[in-house]
């Protein structure tokens, strides 16, 4: 059943906005979170019951069922934080607002509604002292009136108190009508209110269906947004690697750049070197001339160059028959020599012999 009653009973006196957070059952220290996003938190008063709530929902989650006492009180931590402690509920519930202003209003709101239920608490005290004086009352008359039937035992007596005792009677059946007809209207209001409650399980109900339906709804979307986005994804990854592409071409388009600088700078050089090459271009007909006169000249120093060959040639023949004769002159003085030895020795013997002759004579 929904924490909020039927709209004709109980109504939304302020709403705003925060963060709701419950403190952890096990450390009592930090902080859990019971929404995951901002959520609306509102304040509902009760006119039959008198009584004060803090209501907030996340969906079909209800985060914060709340009954205001009047010994609560509500905490500033921080400049957009605020808590209160929920001794039925048996934990503590913090608020994170957007903003201080807001803070200051929902504190401003709990004073107001705290206050306002302790003077419900009083009155309905009041009330309750009121009821249970008349009661009390009522409570010694009846017993005195029973006693004194009782104690007079005669008939005489009996009949001398037939009279107030038929009175009190009397009164006694008044008041039990009256209690009667309230009972018969409290009857008739609990049940409208079962009737509002029925109608409020019905709307429920339907409203469970229709969430029902929203839930197969969303789960029909979930699942298409699901396919979307893995079609996502997979485009994801072909833009990614259609990016990787790009950077790789990107890195060549610099490798082309750099080489391109190369290029150029290679081109400006080579624009020097022909420069250059113009520049000497301009004094080859002066070399062609000097070209040609060397050739002249080398035509002429060959020319020469053949003629002393000749000449060699010549020299060589000459110095071959030169040797040649030389060698035959060298045989034919040998052969002079051996002779000429010859004619000596025979001309030693000779003047030997002469002169053997002489010492003889």
């Amino acid at each position: 059943i929904s924490p909020v009653p039927p709209y004709s009973r109980e109504q939304p006196i302020f709403t705003t906005r925060a963060h709701v957070f419950q403190i952890d059952p096990s450390t009592k220290k930090n902080w859990v979170p019971a929404s995951k996003q901002a959520v609306t938190v509102s304040y509902f008063y009760d006119s039959t019951r008198n009584s004060y709530r803090i209501i907030s929902v996340d969906g079909a989650k209800v985060i914060i069922n709340s009954t205001i006492t009047p010994n609560m009180t509500f905490t500033k931590t921080s400049q957009k934080f605020g808590q209160w402690a929920d001794s039925r509920a048996n934990t503590v519930f913090g608020l994170g607002f957007p903003s201080e202003q807001q803070l200051t209003k929902f504190a401003e709101k709990f004073q107001e509604v705290k206050e306002a239920a302790k003077l419900a608490r009083d009155r309905s005290q009041e009330k309750i002292e009121t009821s249970s004086n008349h009661s009390q009352e009522s409570g010694r008359e009846t017993p005195s009136s029973t006693r004194a039937s009782s104690v007079n035992g005669t008939d005489d007596e009996k009949a001398s108190h037939v009279g107030p005792a038929e009175a009190h009677l009397k009164s006694e059946n008044d008041k039990l009508k009256i209690a009667l007809a309230q009972s018969s209207s409290n009857v008739k209001k609990w049940e409208t209110e079962l009737q509002t409650l029925r109608e409020s399980n019905a709307r429920l109900t339907t409203a469970l269906q229709e969430s029902a339906a929203s839930i197969e709804h969303w789960k029909k979307q979930f699942s298409a947004c699901k396919d979307e986005n893995d079609q996502l994804r997979s485009k994801i990854e072909e833009l990614e690697e259609q990016c990787n592409e790009i950077n790789k071409e990107k890195e060549r388009n610099a490798q082309l750049s750099r080489r391109l600088q190369e290029l150029e700078t290679e081109l400006q050089d080579k624009e020097l070197e022909l420069e250059e090459l113009r520049k000497q271009g301009e004094i080859i007909p002066q070399l062609m001339s000097e070209c040609e006169s060397v050739s002249q000249q080398l035509q002429a120093a060959e020319k020469k160059n053949k003629d002393l060959e000749e000449k060699v040639r010549t020299l060589r023949t000459e110095v071959e028959e030169s040797k040649h004769r030389q060698t035959n002159l060298k045989t034919e003085l040998k052969n002079f020599l051996d002779v000429l030895d010859g004619k000596i020795d025979e001309l030693h013997d000779f003047r030997q012999g002469l002169s053997k002759l002489g010492i003889d004579n």
